[in-house]
């Protein structure tokens, strides 16, 4: 009974139901003509007795079967017309209902039943192909756990998974799904990340490492402590923003939405002024009914839907239309280096002595000091590497001073330390008479960062750290030229010398070095001035001011990050470089796609239009056509989905 509940409401159903009776109706009114010619009548006809004199009763029943045909598919399509009225809309549900009244009202039930049984035809497959390219969407709420396994009282307890609690113990077997975002607090296991990430590889995951609801475990066992549950979850971010994100209009769409508007009132009054000019009634209905947009309409919001669930499926969040149609025109490719095109992992390679009275643990004691109350990324390696060598700092220095730019200036034990560049020593006037600077030039030219380190007024040495490039930095390069950007540059706070060594083995095009946040911004800024459609990659802080001025700010490594995902224009939610260009290409191509409908949409209205007036294009046979138009333009934007 269920099923049979579903049917009678689903909507194929009033399809179904005015097809039967267009049917009933011709076979009746066949069988009526079989009667009235002996030469057509099959043999049991007259056995049974039927007679020639009941011919226009049984017409008149056939032509009441096509009228309730008619009703039935029509009736829907009169209400939505009426509704729109009411809030001052002139929709194509209006051009449908005019048309399928005027022809029953000249008699003429079969246009009037066909009409209004294609246009629900088209209806009810528009709502089924946008089901179809909404699939990533449903893929995504069939990936959410229902239930998890939490230890409460020092058992195992199954729950549902909206009711774990914040800062619970979540147990993942082999096989579970991950019910809640959280950090692994003991176990080893490998994890599916493929619903979040588009990574189809399982990642180890052991002691302090994040994973995800809604990842899968293909073997170990995990205890995880829960830190997002529920809406709090990354996969309930990315199931919201996707799901408006598919529901946002591009500008063109935004575009075709206001000429409807026009168009359709337009049409009517064409309809009118041919009838009235001719005096064919049949003419001026015909009109109504092949201009219909239905294609022009859903041309750009079906390509739209398909693209943006593409993305998804592979871990490419893409915040709406707009930001769909922008990225398929960008022509340049601003990058930061750390964190980007580098690991963001920084590793200590040298620490060089130049004064006579110091050693190595010396220098490295000194700058661990200094960096221990510094937050800079590069401060990690240099204490890690003091902690390992036994000279790490005990406690915290007095004061920490950021210098932009620059370096950083710490008080150790009423001591000055300076950890920077040359243009650090220079604005505390520390001169540099050991030769720090061609040390700092020749680490620099290998393509590592140097740090000169000085205490009060004396240079001590260099050190100096690298990030290890990403193995898909140099090929993200070369498939973003393939894609049709223009070029890519390279925005970082790192010395030119650095830069440039990461640039030429990588293939940047443009390298900007040395650069405070907003210089960043500037950089963008002066892009886009000489014409550019500038997509910014960045991971931290100090890329906030760029990301924003950039056309699509592009997130790298997004999931687990709130912000990220409902900030950015673009969200890699995984560190896949290669998913950049990916992306680009996709924009591309939907905006291809949408170009594509918008031209079979308009080519077969104007085909119609000559139809009509040379003769030969009837109600029925234009709304055929129309529907056709409208299924190619679907299977046209489904091909987005391979």
């Amino acid at each position: 009974m269920n099923r049979l509940q579903q049917w009678l409401t689903g909507k194929w159903f009033v399809p179904a139901l005015s097809g039967a009776l267009i049917v009933a109706s011709f076979l009746l009114e066949r069988a009526i003509g079989s009667a009235a010619n002996p030469t057509l009548a099959p043999q049991w006809w007259f056995d049974a007795g039927v007679h020639a004199t009941h011919t226009a009763g049984s017409f008149l029943l056939s032509d009441l079967l096509m009228l309730a045909a008619a009703f039935v598919a029509g009736h829907g399509i009169v209400v939505k017309a009426l509704r729109a009225l009411t809030a001052r809309v002139i929709g194509i549900d209006l051009l449908v209902s005019v048309a399928a009244i005027g022809a029953i009202l000249i008699g003429n039930f079969w246009e009037a039943a066909a009409v209004t049984f294609l246009f629900s035809i088209g209806h009810a497959l528009e709502a089924a192909t946008l089901n179809k390219t909404r699939s990533a969407l449903a893929e995504l709420v069939a990936v959410a756990p229902d239930t998890a396994v939490v230890m409460r009282d020092g058992q195992q307890q199954e729950v549902p998974a909206n009711q774990v609690r914040m800062g619970e113990i979540v147990l993942v077997k082999n096989g579970a799904k991950v019910p809640v975002d959280g950090q692994v607090v003991s176990g080893t296991g490998a994890i599916d990340e493929a619903s979040i990430t588009g990574e189809s590889i399982p990642v180890e995951k052991s002691k302090s490492d994040q994973v995800f609801a809604g990842t899968v475990s293909r073997g170990g066992f995990l205890q995880v402590l829960a830190t997002g549950i529920g809406a709090d979850t990354t996969l309930a971010r990315i199931i919201h923003r996707v799901e408006e994100a598919q529901d946002a209009k591009a500008r063109t769409q935004s575009f075709i939405d206001r000429f409807s508007r026009w168009y359709t009132p337009a049409v009517m009054v064409l309809a009118l002024v041919a009838g009235l000019a001719t005096g064919d009634i049949v003419l001026a209905l015909t009109l109504l009914v092949i201009a219909c947009p239905g294609a022009l309409v859903i041309s750009i919001p079906v390509a739209i839907v398909a693209g943006i669930g593409r993305a998804a499926r592979n871990g490419i969040l893409i915040k709406g239309g707009e930001f769909l149609e922008t990225s398929a025109m960008i022509s340049v490719v601003a990058v930061d280096k750390t964190g980007t095109l580098t690991e963001g992992r920084p590793q200590l390679t040298d620490v060089v002595v130049l004064q006579p009275s110091m050693d190595r643990a010396d220098v490295l004691r000194w700058a661990a000091a200094a960096e221990a109350g510094s937050e800079h990324p590069l401060a990690r390696p240099i204490l890690d590497t003091a902690h390992e060598e036994g000279v790490g700092p005990k406690g915290v220095p007095g004061t920490v001073t950021p210098v932009p730019g620059k370096g950083i200036v710490s008080e150790i034990d009423g001591r000055r330390v300076l950890i920077g560049n040359l243009s650090l020593l220079e604005q505390y006037g520390v001169s540099d008479d050991v030769g720090a600077a061609d040390a700092a030039q020749e680490l620099a030219a290998a393509g590592r960062t140097p740090m000169i380190v000085a205490v009060d007024r004396q240079v001590l040495g260099v050190i100096a750290v690298a990030d290890q490039l990403r193995e898909d930095a140099t090929e993200m390069v070369t498939r973003l030229h393939a894609a049709g950007v223009e070029k890519v540059v390279m925005l970082t706070g790192d010395t030119r010398l650095v830069a440039e060594s990461v640039a030429k083995t990588v293939g940047i095009d443009e390298v900007h070095a040395s650069l405070l946040p907003e210089d960043k911004l500037d950089a963008v800024a002066k892009l886009q001035r000489e014409g550019h459609v500038v997509a910014m990659v960045g991971d931290g802080v100090n890329d906030a001011p760029a990301l924003a001025t950039a056309n699509i700010g592009v997130a790298m490594g997004a999931a687990g990050s709130a912000v990220a995902v409902e900030t950015a224009d673009i969200a890699l939610m995984g560190d896949n470089l290669l998913r950049l260009p990916q992306a680009i290409g996709l924009a591309r191509r939907t905006v291809s796609v949408m170009r594509q409908n918008i031209f079979i949409a308009l080519a077969t209205v104007v085909v119609l239009l000559a139809g009509v007036f040379a003769g030969g294009v009837t109600m029925s046979l234009g709304m055929l056509v129309h529907e056709g138009s409208v299924l190619v333009v679907i299977l046209n934007a489904m091909r987005l989905m391979r």
